[in-house]
């Protein structure tokens, strides 16, 4: 995997979190470490907004350093950030506390994850429900014949 793989997937990984309730400016850069898909980029929430970019953030409240597949298991919920911090998986430089705010944001991605799913799994089971009662109409209209 090259680092604009990399790059791409994990920013689709953090995009559509809701951040608007985050009024506070965080800035966290991800240096990572890998020959092939190695590089820095950073995750800002500005103004209730979120933005993913593929570059250095210099002015930045906390750094995170980790391997690729470190990441990727931390973005998609199955292993926690203070874990993986404690099994010396993740290293973090700067401001610890604002450096937690990492998980709010995951968890953010996750509920509108769940909610879209939601949303999708209501809309599949109404389709099915129309496609089953147009079946039913017309089977009932054939046996009338």
């Amino acid at each position: 995997m090259t680092y604009a793989d990399f790059f791409y997937e994990i920013k689709g990984k953090f995009m559509g979190a809701d951040v608007s309730d985050i009024h506070e400016h965080l800035a966290f850069q991800f240096n990572i470490e890998d020959p092939e898909a190695g590089g820095a980029f950073y995750v800002e929430v500005k103004e209730g907004v979120l933005y993913v970019e593929p570059y250095e953030y210099y002015d930045r409240d906390a750094m995170f350093i980790c391997a690729p597949d470190v990441l990727l298991k931390i973005a998609d919920g199955e292993m926690d950030p203070v874990a993986a911090f404690t099994a010396q998986k993740l290293r973090v430089e700067g401001n610890i506390e604002k450096a937690l705010r990492l998980k709010e944001i995951i968890e953010l991605k996750r509920a509108a994850m769940q909610k879209e799913k939601s949303v999708a799994r209501k809309a599949a089971d109404k389709v099915v429900d129309t496609v089953v009662k147009a079946a039913a109409k017309k089977a009932a209209g054939k046996e009338k014949k």
